[in-house]
C-alpha cells in the first residue's frame, strides 16, 4: 500500500515519509537510538580487540621447543663453551626481555642511571646470566616441557610449565610482558624461586653497602671469573 500522497510531498510538515515508514521530524527517539549505536559499536570494538589480542602460550611454546631443539643438536657438543654460549644466548634473546629483567632487578637504582649507564648494566647482567646458566647446556638430557596453564592480567601473563625427567618433573613459570603484539619473558620461577628477585635481593645488599659503582665493579669481576673459567673448558 502506498503513501498518502499529500503526506509523501509535504516538505515542511511534521511528519515526513522515507522509504514507505512514517517519521517525525522531531522525533526524541533518534538521539537516543544513536547513543545505543554509538555504546554498542565501543564495547564490540573493546571485546574484539581483547579476543584478537595474542596467546602467551601459543607463543612460548615454538620457542622453548627451539630451545630444546638447539640443545639437542649434537653439534652443540662440539663447540667450545664460549660458544655454546653465544649460540644459545642468541636463541634466548628472542624470548627473553633483558632490558626488563635488568630494570627489575635493581629496582628504584634503574630510575637514577643515565641512558648509557643502563645500557651498560644491561649488558653486564646479560652477560652474567649466559655465563652462569646458559653455559649449562651439558646439564640438559632430553627433558621435556609440559605446558599446565596460563594467566592473564592486562599486559601481564604466567604461562606455567613443568620440565619433565625420568625420576622428576620440576615446575618452571614464564612470567611475560606484552610488548607491542609480543610476549616476552622478564623472570623465571623454579621451584618457586624468582630469579629476578633472587638477584634483586642479592644486589640490593651490595647497593646498600657499596652503592651502584661498587655493584658495577663486582659484576666486571664475576662475570671475568665465569669466563675465565669457560676457556678452560
Amino acid at each position: 500500500m502506498l503513501p498518502n500522497k499529500q503526506l509523501y510531498q509535504q516538505i515542511n510538515g511534521s511528519t515526513r515519509w522515507k522509504y514507505g515508514v512514517p517519521m517525525r521530524r522531531n522525533s526524541a527517539i533518534t538521539p537516543v537510538l544513536c547513543a545505543c549505536l554509538l555504546f554498542l559499536l565501543v564495547v564490540l570494538g573493546s571485546r574484539s580487540g581483547v579476543a584478537a589480542a595474542p596467546d602467551p602460550t601459543e607463543q612460548l611454546r615454538p620457542f622453548l621447543a627451539k630451545v630444546t631443539a638447539a640443545l639437542s643438536d649434537p653439534g652443540l657438543k662440539r663447540m667450545t663453551k664460549q660458544q655454546q654460549c653465544d649460540r644459545m644466548i642468541g636463541v634466548i634473546r628472542e624470548r627473553f626481555d633483558f632490558q626488563e629483567m635488568s630494570k627489575r632487578v635493581l629496582g628504584q637504582q634503574w630510575r637514577n642511571l643515565a641512558d648509557k649507564e643502563q645500557q651498560e648494566f644491561e649488558l653486564l647482567f646479560t652477560q652474567l646470566l649466559q655465563y652462569a646458566y646458559v653455559g649449562k647446556v651439558d646439564d640438559y638430557s632430553g627433558q621435556q616441557v609440559q605446558f599446565i596453564q596460563q594467566r592473564i592480567r592486562g599486559d601481564r601473563a604466567e604461562v606455567q610449565t613443568q620440565l619433565v625427567d625420568r625420576n622428576k618433573s620440576i615446575p618452571i613459570s614464564y612470567i611475560m610482558l606484552l610488548r607491542n603484539d609480543q610476549w616476552m619473558v622478564y623472570d623465571v620461577v623454579a621451584e618457586g624461586v624468582s630469579l629476578v628477585r633472587n638477584y634483586m635481593e642479592q644486589f640490593s645488599e651490595i647497593l646498600r653497602k657499596d652503592g651502584y659503582p661498587g655493584l658495577v665493579k663486582q659484576l666486571k669481576g664475576k662475570i671475568a671469573e665465569l669466563e675465565k673459567n669457560f676457556n678452560k673448558s
